[in-house]
């Protein structure tokens, strides 16, 4: 998008040049920085404010801002504050170029001895292996040579969160409980093994029967 849009800036720019130079009081070097000028600033949807929206939704992968989580089928992916940081400056800007400037100052705001060139790659390129990403045939991020990144993947922005998220936080809560779920004991564990227990009931069942009509019999022929 934003590639696009500078190269059809330089042929508006040379339009625009040869009509402002007919007009009098105009130079060239006031009229070249005019037309730098409305370059720089971009397209007029750049000026529209990022969106808000609570989750992200990208290639099976779903981005949570609130918690700073990533989630992929349900599963919680691990990621680093800085990979995470980097991420979420990219989605911001889908289809833009995101300069390398603009991530050391996302990343880096008030460190001023790093080598921000050998970071910056360091941290995309963690990026790019959690979302199984390749720099030869990316299907997320793309490599502007010499300018910077571009994320190139459909982004959906969404205020409630998707399907699979809920169900992972669900699980998650779950797990984070505490509540022991009590365990079924090993004799009913297979079919084999409750025949069996209920045979030893019956028999044993019987067992008392004829203990009692034995005792029965024994109480009556008693000798006097």
């Amino acid at each position: 998008m934003r590639v696009a849009y500078e190269r059809s800036c330089i042929y508006e720019r040379r339009e625009v040049s040869a009509i402002i130079l007919r007009l009098p009081g105009v130079d060239e070097m006031n009229m070249d920085i005019g037309a730098s000028e409305v370059c720089e600033r971009g397209p007029l949807a750049e000026e529209v404010s990022k969106p808000t929206s609570r989750y992200l939704r990208f290639g099976g992968f779903q981005l949570d801002r609130q918690r700073q989580e990533l989630w992929k089928g349900g599963d919680q992916v691990k990621i680093q504050g800085k990979v995470y940081q980097a991420l979420l400056a990219l989605l911001e800007s889908p289809g833009d170029i995101v300069t390398r400037e603009m991530l050391r100052k996302h990343l880096w705001p008030r460190d001023s001895g790093l080598n921000y060139d050998a970071n910056v790659n360091t941290t995309v390129n963690k990026l790019r292996g959690l979302l199984g990403d390749t720099d030869d045939e990316p299907k997320f991020i793309e490599t502007i040579p010499r300018r910077g990144y571009s994320f190139v993947a459909k982004v959906e922005y969404l205020d409630e969160a998707p399907a699979a998220a809920i169900d992972g936080i669900d699980t998650r809560a779950e797990k984070g409980s505490g509540v022991v779920q009590p365990a079924t004991p090993a004799i009913f564990n297979s079919d084999h093994a409750r025949v069996w227990f209920t045979a030893g009931v019956v028999a044993l069942v019987i067992a008392a029967m004829l203990f009692g009509a034995a005792i029965t019999l024994y109480s009556h022929h008693k000798p006097f």
